[in-house]
């Protein structure tokens, strides 16, 4: 049986172009001899549809592009995902279900069953769960056909009380295949290999996983399909962050391709290291970065960005990742030194320009601030400069880039890093304005790692921006660590309370000082109401801000 794996980028809604690409995948598959492709977990509609599940339009347009994928179904079996309605009276309207089509008729359906609601995750919320499990048959084989997260209990998880895979042993199936949306963080794929493998190990059949690729707005799919064999041996793996077609023989029980990496290279993966490595698959992040900012341009059917320049890291980074997701005569950069701007901070950003080769525009903003500063003097009167004048000048910033950004129609894209939006460090309506937030799902030192990565064949962001201390230049001689701790301080404990969970005295017992664990805690906990609104944020962590973290704005933990 020779089966074809199908990693696709869909665009959610978009029927029209979703069933053209999996026909025209299937008729590959069909010139090349193929007798099965599998797509991935809603393949059809694009993953996560969210409330479009509400429209009944919606469900009616799904239902015609199943009709009109299963009349491509003539000589191959093809398995998509797609909700379908729930028959019984009881529970949700919907399923979320696998089809298998063949000879222009529906095989087999497959609904799934554990229904994930953690994280970025809210799938109860429409799908009722599977209540029967039944192999289909195909071309001799007895098929176990389970979706995405039915494959991540092994029936050792006290949050599910059922496992899909052991009722569908019950009936003896030769073969396991699982359509995914499974997304990306920089943790994730090691642990999903090691998942596959925990399957395989466990039921000593060989599994077929289709995953999808692409961009989601916040969520970002990398793909990594696979195929693996009884003994655990990996036969296949498409590649991460691209569109792939790829096809095994199964002769028997055996698939006929050589091993790509055997079962004792595949490690069992620890989802959830103790500590933050800040240069941990930087490569995977830097990736999935270019196709978040790609895809949300392309899906949206936006091309120019704009960014504003500082000179400083995160700027810099933002401006490259942009440059090379876009293209650089794609990206403008705007610098907008006031008084307190340091002379290198405008030539270290005119350089990063030239050696992106993008258009930048130079707007100082000292003599608006002062105007601003003669128009408020009735009511500040002789309150001394603080914060209000700092805020200003990032809110004065804030206007001219989205002044730019409305005359040219350019999207502007979000500087703030993870470390800034867990503590507050940044002002409303100024530099945490944006259409999508780049490295807001990347603590400082992370950035840091990803400059160097970006530099890893030569200088384009300039040597003097990753060296010199950060600072938002709003006051004479200012740096970060005047309102916040050195980052490799900081970022490790916020890293233990967002992705670990962990409480301040379980922080405090890791060897860090109660007062700095208490002060980090409080300043993440008030500051929830900025993060609230904030732009989207593309997701790389296994906990980003966002719609995978939801915490109370006036709640008092900690406080």
């Amino acid at each position: 049986m020779k089966i074809f794996l199908a990693q696709q980028n869909y665009h959610i809604g978009n029927f029209e172009a979703n069933t053209a690409k999996i026909i025209d995948a299937i008729r590959q598959a069909k010139m090349q001899g193929g007798d099965l492709i599998v797509f991935s977990e809603l393949s059809v509609c694009g993953y996560p549809p969210r409330d479009f599940l509400e429209f009944n339009d919606f469900i009616e347009q799904c239902d015609r592009a199943v009709d009109a994928i299963r009349k491509e179904a003539d000589v191959i079996g093809v398995i998509i995902g797609a909700p379908t309605r729930n028959t019984i009276i009881e529970g949700k309207d919907l399923h979320n279900s696998a089809y298998l089509l063949y000879n222009e008729e529906v095989v087999g359906i497959a609904h799934k069953t554990l229904l994930p609601t953690y994280d970025i995750f809210d799938e109860y919320r429409y799908f009722e769960p599977a209540d029967s499990w039944n192999v289909i048959e195909f071309k001799g084989r007895k098929i176990a056909l389970t979706i995405c997260e039915d494959i991540w209990n092994l029936g050792n998880n006290p949050l599910y009380k059922i496992c899909p895979m052991d009722r569908l042993m019950e009936q003896q199936p030769d073969l396991m295949i699982n359509i995914s949306a499974s997304p990306f963080d920089y943790l994730h794929a090691e642990g999903r290999i090691s998942m596959v493998k925990q399957n395989v190990a466990k039921y000593k059949l060989p599994m077929v996983y289709c995953n999808t690729v692409g961009s989601q707005t916040e969520i970002v799919f990398d793909g990594g399909s696979m195929v693996m064999d009884a003994h655990q041996n990996l036969i296949a793996q498409l590649p991460y962050f691209e569109e792939a077609l790829q096809s095994v023989t199964l002769d028997g029980n055996i698939f006929t391709e050589p091993v790509l990496k055997l079962a004792a290279d595949i490690p069992i993966a620890e989802l959830l290291p103790d500590t933050l490595d800040d240069d941990y698959d930087i490569d995977e992040i830097h990736s999935a970065l270019i196709m978040g900012i790609r895809d949300y341009f392309g899906k949206m059917g936006f091309s120019k960005a704009i960014v504003a320049s500082s000179g400083g890291i995160d700027s810099a980074v933002v401006l490259a990742l942009a440059c090379e997701a876009l293209g650089a005569e794609n990206v403008r950069a705007l610098l907008m030194p006031s008084q307190y701007s340091t002379g290198h901070s405008v030539s270290d950003a005119e350089q990063l320009s030239k050696n992106l080769n993008n258009q930048y525009d130079i707007l100082p903003i000292k003599d608006i601030f002062y105007s601003y500063d003669k128009t408020l003097e009735p009511v500040f009167k002789d309150l001394p400069f603080n914060v209000a004048e700092e805020n200003l000048q990032s809110r004065i910033r804030g206007a001219l880039v989205m002044a730019l950004s409305n005359k040219f129609g350019s999207i502007l894209l979000n500087t703030s890093n993870k470390s800034e939006l867990a503590t507050g460090y940044g002002t409303l309506y100024g530099d945490m304005a944006g259409g999508l937030g780049v490295l807001g799902d990347l603590y400082k030192v992370q950035v840091y790692a990803l400059a160097r990565y970006i530099n890893r064949n030569g200088e384009i962001i300039p040597q003097n921006i990753i060296d010199k201390a950060p600072s938002a230049e709003l006051r004479p001689d200012q740096k970060d660590s005047d309102s916040l701790p050195e980052y490799d301080i900081l970022d490790p404990i916020l890293y233990q309370y967002i992705e670990r969970r962990k409480g301040p005295k379980e922080i405090i017992t890791m060897g860090y000082d109660a007062a700095l664990v208490n002060r980090i805690l409080r300043l993440v906990n008030m500051n929830e109401y900025k993060r609230n609104q904030f732009c989207p944020i593309i997701r790389v962590s296994p906990k980003a801000f966002g719609i995978g973290r939801r915490v109370p704005i006036v709640g008092k933990y900690l406080s």
